[in-house]
């Protein structure tokens, strides 16, 4: 399904850049796309697929603070934060959308 997606997608923009039509047909193409994009079929699956994302990044993000190598990383992060000046020390983790002084963005 991607694939055939990407290739749609590399096929119009080719259309587009390479079209004698200029703007006009680049407008009707701008309207389907956008139609599609707004179709609900369309955003339950982009939504479905954002929530399978977080998810599998929060599970991989605990898997890997729980491993050694995580915490020989977290280990080396607060050695390095105590040498940086306290202004440098928020981290920000931008696909959760918060960052360690628990602001959402």
């Amino acid at each position: 399904m991607r694939g055939k997606l990407m290739f749609i997608s590399g096929l119009a923009a080719g259309f587009v850049l390479g079209s004698r039509a200029g703007r006009e047909k680049y407008e009707e193409i701008r309207a389907s796309a956008k139609k599609v994009w707004e179709h609900p079929t369309v955003q339950e699956a982009a939504g479905v697929a954002q929530a399978q994302a977080t998810k599998l990044y929060s599970e991989g993000k605990d898997k890997l603070n729980s491993s050694k190598v995580g915490e020989k990383l977290h280990a080396m992060a607060d050695s390095a934060a105590d040498k940086r000046p306290a202004s440098m020390t928020a981290s920000t983790d931008s696909l959760a959308g918060s960052n360690s002084a628990g602001k959402t963005y």
